[in-house]
Formats: structure tokens, C-alpha cells, sequence
């Protein structure tokens, strides 16, 4: 599912105008990086909670090569289902 896809699932299950969940959609998505670039936690309880870890520097492999790489740290953000999502999709 794309983006506009999601609007329009979302419509159709609230009634809302699908610009309005438009500009819902882009507010939570600035809101959410804005708090994941300040390292908070974001959690929506039910569904889940995004958060950022680091990831250590380490070594790696070229598959093409063979050649020994190091591939530098980093931070990523992760996802962690909530019980009800987790429920749901079983």
C-alpha cells in the first residue's frame, strides 16, 4: 500500500475528505521524524512505537569481490508492533 492508497482506505473508513487526511497524514509523518531526529520515542498505543538505535560500526563483505568492507555506525529507526496489531495480523 503507496501513500495515496493509504488516503484513500483512510477515507473511506472515516469520512473524511481526502485532502484533509492528506494534510493529517504529512502532519504525523513531520511530527513523528522531528521527535525521532530528537531521539524521543514515539508510541501509539495499540499499534506500535518507533525509536531510534545505533547501530556499531562493523565489518562486511563484498558479494562481488569477496573484498572485506567496514561499514560505518549509524542510526536507524526501528518499529515494534503493539499486542493489538501483532493480534491482528496472526
Amino acid at each position: 500500500m503507496n501513500k495515496a492508497e493509504l488516503i484513500d482506505a483512510m477515507a473511506a473508513e472515516s469520512q473524511m475528505t481526502k485532502v484533509d487526511l492528506r494534510k493529517a497524514l504529512d502532519a504525523f509523518v513531520v511530527a513523528t521524524t522531528k521527535s525521532l531526529k530528537k531521539g524521543d520515542r514515539v508510541a501509539l498505543v495499540g499499534f506500535g512505537s518507533f525509536n531510534v538505535v545505533k547501530r556499531a560500526a562493523r565489518k562486511g563483505r563484498n558479494p562481488q569481490s569477496g573484498k572485506e568492507i567496514k561499514i560505518a555506525a549509524k542510526k536507524v529507526v526501528k518499529f515494534k508492533p503493539g499486542n493489538d496489531l501483532a493480534g491482528k495480523v496472526k
